[in-house]
């Protein structure tokens, strides 16, 4: 399978680069400034603001993986960057992982609050960055021609260890048996492409680390 992953050389999709190239995935690695040793991955230096670009950088794929990220947030070119990258999917026919964010979940302990808006796992000084992820899921269900999966991550997410353990949920932030809501970048790689490889039924995902 040739899978392209849009952002890869941050912290999520490097990982999704390495975890998928291990599987013997050919991966074509979209970024500014790309870059890698392994055979089975080709760089592709792309403007994610480029939709023609992008069409033309997907067209050998199978699936993508969307793992962009600004800092300070850019709601803006989130959103427009995954229209485009669903857009030329939908042309091409491949699947779109996009890995988003995990304000966009509902609350463990209320479903009618989403976590964007829980100050239990959301501070004031990220809001912002919650309801970017929220717009870029919306951006994602305004095309339901295209086929897509959002996956959001549990309340922290950081780089750590692969275990290859993790649970898989739906639309409602999990957390483990400790109480905490989190996952390692090495093990929420390990499911995009578990994703990838067997897809679900599922439009809205999220996974947790799992003992």
């Amino acid at each position: 399978m040739t899978i392209a992953v849009l952002g890869a050389t941050g912290m999520v999709g490097s990982r999704v680069t390495a975890e998928a190239g291990a599987r013997g995935h050919r991966v074509l690695a979209l970024s500014r400034k790309p870059g890698s040793a392994n055979p089975n991955v080709t760089p592709i230096a792309v403007d994610a603001e480029d939709a023609q670009a992008l069409r033309e950088a997907l067209g050998t794929a199978d699936a993508v993986v969307v793992s962009v990220r600004t800092d300070p947030v850019d709601e803006e070119f989130l959103v427009g960057t995954t229209r485009s990258v669903l857009d030329a999917a939908a042309r091409l026919g491949i699947r779109v992982l996009v890995v988003g964010g995990a304000g966009a979940l509902r609350s463990p302990d209320s479903q009618d609050l989403l976590v964007a808006d829980n100050p239990a796992y959301v501070p004031s000084e990220l809001k912002r960055i919650a309801a970017a992820g929220i717009a870029q899921l919306r951006s994602c269900q305004t095309r339901a021609e295209a086929d897509w999966v959002y996956l959001s991550p549990p309340a922290l997410l950081e780089p750590g260890d692969r275990t290859g353990r993790y649970r898989r949920g739906t639309d409602t932030l999990l957390t483990g048996p400790d109480g905490r809501s989190w996952i390692s970048a090495e093990d929420l790689a390990v499911a995009v492409v578990d994703e990838i490889e067997t897809s679900g039924a599922e439009r809205h995902i999220t996974v947790v680390h799992s003992v």
